[in-house]
């Protein structure tokens, strides 16, 4: 008879819970989602989050609002979001950076793969070599050769330690084996002012960055990090026909949620944020950018818990040959 009641009792309860679930479901999302993006607005990270924030918000019926938490290569930002409440109502958009901070930050206050829940892709951009526009070489093998030949005196700006550009700048000066001397800021915006001036030499940055800058002839393009030229910048060779083989990096970047956020808020976020990455105007305005949405496949909890595995191991020991840490 004990045992009979224990057992009725036990599937009371899982009857409630199910029966919690799947009001929560239901009910999800009731309030306003914070999107942290763990760098400065404006910039390129910042302008993807404000595309797909708002595309996603049409589909859940509530207002993502994108809070803006720089600092630190994206970590503090991060941070934010591993200890922020797993309800579904604090997300995080970051890029490659979440994987290249494991490496980079010695003393993380979270661990990277295991502090968060994942929601999905959401794009990979490519890069850009580009140098102020009145550099002398024309090509990107003359660049090549000029970096060599001044390394002492060839300046490459970045947006800090971590950034987009910090890392491609250290993956550029490992594939021509040349150390040159960096110079980081503090976001992306005064680096490519900066370069726009004539004040720094060379930047690798995201074609979210720099395409309109490119177009507009302000400074000079010599590759783009793809596999194939861009439609948006057809006239920019990769950087595999400037002469650099297996110099393709993508700045990719994905949405995740504190670890315990219930699996019906996951779930929730990863189906609407497939339907965002297929809005026109998504398509659209990512197109100008250079880039692309990811696609449905990639665009959900499985695929980006892999990406984010695999970079972590891919980087890893870059930065450990470069010495380069933040810490």
């Amino acid at each position: 008879m004990k045992i009979l009641k224990t057992m009725l009792g036990l599937g009371a309860a899982f009857a409630v819970t199910l029966s919690s679930a799947a009001a929560f479901a239901a009910g999800y999302p009731e309030r306003t989602i914070t999107m942290v993006v763990p760098f400065a607005a404006g910039g390129p990270t910042d302008t993807v989050a404000r595309l797909v924030a708002e595309s996603m918000s049409k589909d859940l019926g509530q207002q993502i609002v994108v809070e803006n938490v720089g600092g630190a290569g994206g970590t503090l930002g991060a941070g934010r979001v591993a200890s922020a409440p797993a309800d579904g109502y604090t997300v995080l958009l970051h890029h490659i950076g979440m994987s290249t901070s494991a490496t980079l930050y010695r003393k993380l206050a979270y661990d990277t793969l295991n502090a968060f829940e994942y929601v999905g892709l959401v794009t990979d951009v490519p890069m850009t070599i580009v140098a102020r526009k009145d550099l002398e070489p024309t090509d990107l093998k003359g660049l090549i050769d000029y970096m060599k030949a001044n390394k002492d005196t060839v300046t490459v700006a970045n947006a800090g330690i971590g950034a987009a550009s910090h890392l491609c700048g250290m993956l550029l000066m490992s594939a021509i084996d040349t150390p040159l001397v960096t110079v980081p800021y503090k976001g992306t915006g005064p680096a490519m002012t900066d370069l726009l001036g004539g004040q720094v030499d060379i930047m690798c940055d995201q074609t979210t960055n720099t395409t309109k800058q490119i177009q507009g002839g302000t400074i000079k393009a010599y590759a783009v990090t793809s596999p194939a030229r861009l439609d948006v910048l057809p006239d920019v060779p990769t950087a595999a026909e400037g002469g650099l083989a297996d110099f393709q990096v993508g700045i990719w970047h994905g949405i995740y949620a504190p670890k315990g956020t219930p699996s019906e808020a996951v779930e929730r976020l990863s189906k609407s944020l497939q339907v965002a990455l297929k809005d026109e105007n998504i398509v659209a305005r990512f197109a100008e950018l250079g880039t692309a949405p990811s696609p449905e496949a990639d665009a959900t909890p499985a695929a980006l818990k892999a990406k984010l595995e695999s970079e972590i191991a891919r980087w890893k020991p870059v930065i450990e040959a470069a010495g380069q840490f933040a810490d």
